[in-house]
């Protein structure tokens, strides 16, 4: 990890990839993660750990299952939102979106259960910027 400052959007523009996450930094035994993001994701959980997202531009809608039945809540720019541990969700981004992922080290990107791995979704923890 750099000891230097990061600024995000030269951090975003390093890459083209969706949904393939890019670690900034860490945070004790935290990744910072940022991503584009766009159409849509898949079902996934992880099972022992919320996770945070931030929008930094664009809008994301994460779907959501819960004991309730299933509902969508929508991130404009700025918005934070956890989905609590053990959830499925699915994160969809239909105008693209760049966000920032706040997870432990290791957590793999489509959680512990999740739906079949699309061709364009990245499967890996993730990578390293600047390593």
């Amino acid at each position: 990890m750099s000891n230097q400052p990061i600024t995000l959007s030269q951090a975003l523009a390093s890459f083209d990839a969706l949904w393939s996450p890019r670690i900034v930094t860490r945070v004790n035994d935290y990744d910072v993660r940022i991503a584009k993001v766009q159409g849509e994701h898949l079902w996934h959980a992880h099972d022992d750990t919320d996770e945070f997202f931030l929008v930094l531009d664009g809008e994301l809608r994460i779907s959501l299952r819960e004991p309730e039945g299933e509902r969508t809540v929508l991130l404009p720019q700025g918005a934070v939102f956890t989905v609590p541990a053990g959830t499925e969700h699915k994160p969809s981004a239909p105008s693209g979106a760049a966000i920032l992922l706040f997870e432990p080290t290791g957590t793999p990107t489509v959680g512990d259960r999740h739906d079949e791995i699309p061709d364009h979704v990245d499967a890996t923890i993730g990578h390293v910027l600047n390593a």
